[in-house]
């Protein structure tokens, strides 16, 4: 038969180290170690308010994987679609929107520099043009709107002789190096 002497001696210890238990978490609870309950509600609003800062702080960061492999797909495009990789080519495309408006090119003068880390190498350009107004302002409008980026970075307007208004215009553009 089991000893009801022992087991009643170990349910007593028991019983007694949760009374001692249950006195230490009502003393902690009551005396100013743990704080008040206005204390306690006061810092669970601040830290609530922190959590909400912080969450607003790295909310434009999520899906940032995805992010950098959209914008990467649309740098390829831009370059693939805007950036000329032949010297030629922007020659051609400074040509025909040129003849297309009107305005007569009497000079330019091209300065490739060297490629950039990125795989471009910009191109500065100065063209002294001639044309009436109105064909001048809509070859400079149709510089900035062409497919072939251009940046238009400088706008002198000469002397009028007989009609025609010079022009001299100072742009960039950029060759892809495939770099």
């Amino acid at each position: 038969m089991p000893d009801l002497r022992e087991t009643r001696r170990t349910l007593k210890i028991a019983f007694a180290g949760m009374a001692i238990a249950d006195l230490v978490a009502i003393v902690l609870l009551l005396t100013p170690i743990a704080g008040s309950s206005d204390a306690r509600k006061q810092e669970i609003q601040q830290l609530t308010m922190e959590q909400r800062q912080k969450t607003k702080q790295v909310e434009p960061l999520r899906g940032l994987d995805k992010k950098i492999v959209l914008a990467n797909e649309q740098i390829d495009k831009f370059y693939n679609e805007r950036l000329p990789n032949r010297e030629s080519a922007i020659n051609e495309e400074l040509g025909k929107l040129a003849a297309s408006n009107g305005v007569k090119i009497t000079q330019a003068k091209y300065d490739a520099k060297e490629p950039e880390s990125v795989g471009l190498a910009p191109v500065y350009i100065e063209a002294n043009c001639q044309g009436d107004y109105l064909q001048l302002v809509r070859f400079i409008n149709a510089l900035e709107r062409n497919k072939t980026f251009f940046v238009v970075n400088n706008v002198l307007l000469g002397d009028a002789q007989g009609g025609a208004v010079k022009l001299q215009l100072k742009l960039e553009t950029y060759l892809r190096t495939g770099a």
